[in-house]
C-alpha cells in the first residue's frame, strides 16, 4: 500500500511563511506546502482546494501543546478565502488557537480502491487538502452568528429558516476559529493502478472499486409530534459531495 501511505510531511514541517495572494489566483507553494512525493498529483489551484473543502462535512485540526500533538475532528465552513472551524468554548483546540499556536487543517475524500496486480502498487483514489496557519478567535457576535448560519446551511441547506436561532448563552458557549486560506495545497489521485510492465501479463484481476456516499431515509426523533411534516430540505437532503459546485 505504498501509494496510499504517501507522506505529506512537507505540508506539516518547515519554517517559511506564505505571502498573501489575490483571492482569484493560484496559491504560491511554500516550503511547507510544496508536494515532493509525486508532485504531479499536487494542485495549488484555489478552485481545487475550495472544492475539496466545500464537499466535506468534517475536517481534522492538528496542533501541539507543550510538545504533545493533538488531532481533533470538527465541522467547518469555507466563506470566501477563510476557513471557519466550529468548537466548544471549553475545547483544548480553541485554547491553543487563542495562543497563536500554528494549526494544520486537513480534509480527505476517499473516492475508491485501486487494486493492482502486485501488493506494492495497491492504492486509493483520493482528494486531499492541507491548510496551514495560525487561526484567530472570532469574537464579533455578528460575524460569529453569520458563521453559525453558514455552517448550518453547509450541513443542511435550508435548515436555518426552520429552527430556533441561537440565544446569547448558546453563542457564548460556542467558539469559532477563523483561518485565512493563504498557505495550502491539494493532492489528488485518479485512475487505474500503475503496475510494473512485467506484471500486466499476469492473469490477475486489477482495476478500481469506486465509492459513492449517499444518505438513507430520515428517521424522526422519538419525541417528535407525529403530525409534524417532513420539510423538503430533509426529505430531499443531499450530502455536500452530491450537491454540485458552490458559487462562492
Amino acid at each position: 500500500m505504498a501509494e496510499a501511505m504517501e507522506e505529506m510531511t512537507e505540508q506539516e514541517q518547515g519554517l517559511s511563511k506564505a505571502q498573501p495572494v489575490n483571492s482569484n489566483s493560484a496559491l504560491a507553494p511554500t516550503r511547507r506546502t510544496r508536494v515532493k512525493r509525486l508532485p504531479k498529483r499536487a494542485s495549488y489551484d484555489r478552485d481545487a482546494i475550495y472544492s475539496i473543502l466545500d464537499t466535506a462535512l468534517v475536517c481534522h485540526v492538528g496542533f501541539a501543546i507543550d510538545g504533545q500533538p493533538y488531532v481533533i475532528p470538527t465541522l467547518h465552513i469555507r466563506m470566501a478565502d477563510r476557513l471557519y472551524i466550529h468548537g466548544s468554548a471549553a475545547s483544548r483546540m480553541l485554547g491553543a488557537a487563542a495562543e497563536d499556536t500554528p494549526l494544520a487543517v486537513t480534509v480527505t475524500h476517499i473516492d475508491g480502491l485501486v487494486l493492482a496486480r502486485s501488493a506494492f502498487h495497491h492504492s486509493v483514489n483520493y482528494r486531499s487538502a492541507v491548510i496551514l496557519g495560525a487561526a484567530t478567535l472570532v469574537t464579533d457576535p455578528s460575524e460569529k452568528l453569520a458563521v453559525m448560519k453558514g455552517l448550518i446551511e453547509h450541513v443542511a441547506p435550508g435548515r436555518w429558516d426552520h429552527i430556533r436561532q441561537p440565544n446569547e448563552k448558546e453563542l457564548a458557549a460556542t467558539s469559532v476559529l477563523s483561518l485565512q486560506i493563504v498557505e495550502a495545497s491539494a493532492k489528488l489521485r485518479t485512475g487505474d493502478p500503475l503496475d510494473d510492465d512485467a506484471d500486466y501479463a499476469m492473469a490477475i484481476w486489477a482495476g478500481q472499486i469506486p465509492f459513492a456516499t449517499n444518505t438513507l431515509a430520515p428517521v424522526a426523533d422519538a419525541r417528535l409530534d407525529a403530525s409534524t411534516p417532513i420539510p423538503s430540505h430533509v426529505a430531499e437532503y443531499r450530502l455536500p459531495v452530491n450537491r454540485g459546485a458552490r458559487v462562492t
